[in-house]
């Protein structure tokens, strides 16, 4: 375990590592930006989906699909990420996983087939799932678990900063390109940051533990953990899940145009951007376990609220849904992380991450896309709050103990 040990003059001893949280802003800072270009990639095709559908003749089941693609890539490569960290550090596979999903968003915009969009969509899912273990050891080597509420609060400014940004970014392109034209410019923007990463980036010089049976083994006999991976299921489906989704359930359903949705749904991630700020001290003050119970209770319930409230009244939903939806991360991170051993912490992240974004952000918009071709489009939606609201209540009910030390 690295100690921070300060002399009288403030200055670390010779061999130990200051783990202050100000000192070290500057690479989390870094280390976000990689994360927003990486989350950006992953979800921008969400704003564009009515126009891909058109132009390949997909039914709302096999868009969703698409994002099932991204989640298997990523699960594999989530997965495979502790035996490639144990012979590579941690920062080669940050600066690996932003130019892999450059170069993947490019070959996209080459695609005329579903099969060669999904094949994209997995490949992303590749390089995508290798960033995640690597910054949040990063992240966590880098600073004292007093302030990893904090620090991962930051670093969750990427996501939120990427459901803000894509709606729009999407529109602005495209008053020049096509959707293809979007995918390629963002590929070459990931490229960039890789590479910028490369030359003046700090952090992750380690490796990781090797997987082996055994380690796994432990992990999943680790009933925390599992309930950890329920609960990251239901944490990106109430956000990522939900998001990819929505621009097709407002023009579908609600008879929004294609602007206007990615317009309402951009400007809706601008409070939550905010909200993150206060989610890191929230953590930090009350807990991750207390702060993801009120999330999944106050959420969930606004969630099953979309499938109910008149078109009028939507809006009012799509803006009060993220605003604590944000909170999860940071504290959902930040207690997976500690019920884990330190040399433990990427393969838990690992293989938890990977699990959860499967169920979260793949099967969940595929369930949700397959009972929208049969006339459900609303109750999927309000379904996914149902599922956001058990979690809410399992904390609520089931106090630590036995069996269930989170």
């Amino acid at each position: 375990m690295l100690k921070k040990i300060v002399t009288k003059k403030g200055q670390i001893k010779p061999g130990e590592v200051d783990l202050s949280y100000s000192l070290h802003l500057l690479p989390i800072i870094c280390l976000t930006a990689i994360f927003f270009v990486n989350f950006v990639s992953r979800i921008i095709l969400s704003p564009m989906i009515t126009a891909v559908e058109g132009d390949l003749s997909l039914s709302h089941g096999e868009a969703g699909s698409l994002f099932l693609f991204i989640t298997v890539g990523y699960f594999i490569s989530l997965v495979g990420s502790g035996y490639i960290n144990s012979r590579v550090t941690h920062r080669v596979t940050i600066i690996f996983s932003s130019v892999f999903v450059g170069l993947a968003l490019i070959g996209i915009s080459f695609t005329r087939s579903a099969f060669g969009l999904g094949t994209g969509m997995f490949l992303i899912g590749i390089g995508a799932g290798a960033y995640l273990p690597s910054g949040i050891a990063s992240i966590t080597r880098l600073v004292d678990n007093r302030q990893w509420g904090k620090a991962l609060a930051i670093h969750e400014l990427a996501p939120n900063l990427a459901f803000l940004s894509a709606p729009f970014v999407a529109e602005i392109f495209f008053l020049w390109f096509s959707w293809r034209g979007v995918e390629a410019t963002i590929g070459i923007i990931a490229i960039s940051v890789g590479i910028v990463y490369a030359i003046f980036g700090r952090g992750g010089e380690f490796t990781g533990e090797t997987p082996n049976y055994r380690s796994v083994e432990a992990l999943f006999r680790n009933t925390s953990f599992l309930i950890m991976i329920f609960l990251l299921s239901l944490g990106i489906a109430s956000s990522i899940g939900i998001f990819t989704m929505l621009p097709l359930y407002l023009v579908d359903q609600c008879e929004f145009t294609r602007a206007r949705a990615n317009t309402i749904v951009g400007l809706s991630r601008i409070l939550p951007l905010v909200m993150i700020f206060i989610g890191g001290w929230v953590v930090d003050r009350f807990g991750a376990r207390q702060t993801i119970k009120w999330v999944f209770l106050i959420t969930g319930t606004i969630t099953i609220l979309f499938g109910i409230v008149p078109s009028n009244m939507i809006s009012v939903v799509i803006f009060l849904q993220p605003v604590l939806a944000i909170w999860f991360f940071p504290a959902g991170f930040a207690l997976l992380s500690s019920i884990v051993p330190e040399q433990s912490r990427n393969l838990a992240v690992s293989f938890a991450t990977a699990i959860a974004f499967t169920v979260g952000g793949g099967l969940i918009p595929t369930g949700i896309g397959i009972m929208a071709d049969v006339g459900l489009f609303p109750l999927a939606m309000s379904l996914v709050g149902v599922l956001v609201l058990s979690g809410g209540l399992l904390l609520a009910l089931k106090k630590p103990g036995t069996g269930f030390n989170i």
